[in-house]
């Protein structure tokens, strides 16, 4: 089975994380002290790849692959205490007692540095108990201190250990989802009408499918369905409501209308029981009704081409920047010897006058 080794850290990583193990629990079928719950004909399914996100535990409980940290232990407090709380396993709580005054600086560099190995102690011991493990899904904010900090920190040190293991999260990674607050207000206050709106997969394949090259690694998130809890009842989630949804610019994670750009690639994942005919042939209908939006073959091979002279002219600059220095040392290492020589010549001379 694929592995998948989760970590939340910070204020709002926690947050999203808990979110994240209360839809991915309920999906499973996984009550909140771990046990599964035969859901009728859909338990086969259910217990299908829970290996990838849960280990499993005497007893038959699960108990979800996750490392939770923070350098104040307020928030682990409220996850211990919440409707989930007794899911994670104990020792994979790891926090400090200073906490990063929303400065990054203390999350990378001092407070978060005096955590970090205790956090990677976690992280290996999580990792060596996968059969296979295929990457880590991330979750930390982009500001403050311990999300932002420490996270990124973390991230870091986990590509250093494990640089052959996919990275999916906000920030600099193998695979990035771009979220953005101006779009994620729009989409609480006018699709699901929140008056006071507040701030599974395999990873590499959707890398190799979606990534042309590295540096374009940035995904632009839809979701469907997104409705408002007074008008739910009145809307038929069909395959093709849900397509049309997923890919309207009002359901985008971040504030970017697609139809003013291309598309390079793009992925639909659906969930759930429905007819995989009719999802190709709505897939069939997206490309046909937008092909405009999306990139020709000849116009990527002109952006491959645009990257590779990048990637030649960042690489031609960096042997420069080698060989300069490599004359530079070698200058100073002849100028040096040539001392030396001169030094020695004058000591020679001096000994041949006293002798004679």
């Amino acid at each position: 089975m694929r592995e998948i080794l989760h970590v939340q850290g910070g204020q709002c990583g926690n947050q999203i994380g808990s979110k994240f193990w209360e839809v991915i629990c309920d999906e499973h079928g996984i009550d909140p002290i771990g046990r599964f719950n035969a859901d009728g004909e859909s338990s086969a399914n259910q217990l299908e790849r829970i290996n990838v996100y849960y280990n499993e535990a005497s007893g038959g409980r699960y108990v979800p692959r996750a490392v939770l940290m923070d350098l104040e232990p307020g928030t682990m407090d409220s996850i211990r205490s919440g409707p989930y709380g007794q899911i994670f396993r104990p020792d994979n709580f790891v926090f400090g007692q200073s906490g990063a005054g929303n400065n990054w600086a203390k999350g990378h560099y001092t407070e978060g540095a005096e955590l970090i190995d205790a956090v990677l102690d976690v992280v290996r011991k999580e990792a060596e108990n996968c059969d296979c493990l295929q990457g880590f899904q991330v979750c930390h904010s982009l500001g403050g201190g311990t999300g932002s900090g420490m996270g990124t920190l973390l991230i870091s040190k986990i590509r250093e250990e494990y640089p052959d293991r996919m990275m999916m999260t906000f920030s600099n990674a193998d695979e990035c989802m771009v979220l953005d607050n101006e779009a994620l207000y729009d989409i609480c206050f006018r699709t699901l009408k929140l008056t006071n709106p507040s701030s599974e997969l395999r990873l590499r394949k959707l890398a190799v499918n979606l990534i042309p090259f590295p540096r374009l690694h940035f995904f632009m998130v839809g979701f469907a369905p997104l409705t408002s809890r007074g008008s739910q009842h009145y809307i038929s989630l069909t395959v093709p409501e849900l397509t049309q949804q997923m890919w309207d610019a009002k359901n985008m994670m971040c504030a970017a209308d697609p139809r003013h750009g291309r598309y390079l690639t793009a992925s639909a994942m659906f969930r759930g029981k429905m007819s995989t005919k009719e999802v190709d042939e709505q897939m069939i209908n997206v490309q046909n009704k937008n092909s405009s939006y999306f990139v020709e073959d000849t116009q990527q091979c002109e952006v491959q081409f645009t990257e590779a002279e990048s990637n030649m002219n960042d690489l031609v600059e960096e042997y420069q920047q080698y060989q300069d220095a490599t004359v530079e040392d070698d200058e100073a290492e002849y100028e040096e010897t040539k001392v030396w020589t001169t030094t020695t010549r004058l000591e020679r001379n001096a000994m041949t006058r006293m002798k004679v």
